[in-house]
């Protein structure tokens, strides 16, 4: 995948930044909840009495999002540079990786940083020095 910095707008990026921890502030100040991904899937998944219908309705929104998109403009079309069976182990790996972490990127990078989570803020370093090393080893000694 590549990004065209040249149409890179560093507002709507803000915005979108800006409206994330909106929408994450909101969701621990009136559920008492925290907005990471793969905790309300797995919750999902393993149910408590009472604990699926605000659970569905967060994930249908995660899927409703870019239909409603579409309805204000043309959908982005991205360029992935790898085929479908790199794609699933990239998603088989993340998978992993949020089960040993304890949680996902949005829930230990957006929610845990934002009340001072120790645990988070290393779990954070750690995705972000993962995406270093990958972007280094793919582009620099792979030359991909």
């Amino acid at each position: 995948m590549s990004i065209d910095w040249n149409s890179f707008t560093p507002g709507s990026a803000l915005t979108g930044g800006v409206l994330i921890g909106i929408a994450a502030a909101m969701f621990v100040l009136l559920n008492g909840r925290v907005a990471g991904i793969s905790g309300i899937l797995s919750g999902l998944l393993q149910p408590a009495k009472g604990d699926r219908a605000w659970r569905l309705a967060f994930i249908l929104g995660l899927l409703a999002a870019p239909a409603a998109y579409l309805l204000a403009g043309p959908f982005p079309r991205p360029r992935i540079d790898v085929g479908w069976g790199a794609l699933v182990l990239a998603g088989l790996l993340v998978g992993i990786g949020t089960r040993y972490g304890s949680g996902c990127t949005s829930g230990h990078g957006v929610c845990g940083l934002s009340r001072l989570s120790p645990r988070s803020l290393a779990a954070t370093a750690a995705f972000m020095a993962g995406g270093f090393v990958t972007v280094f080893v793919t582009r620099h000694l792979l030359g991909i």
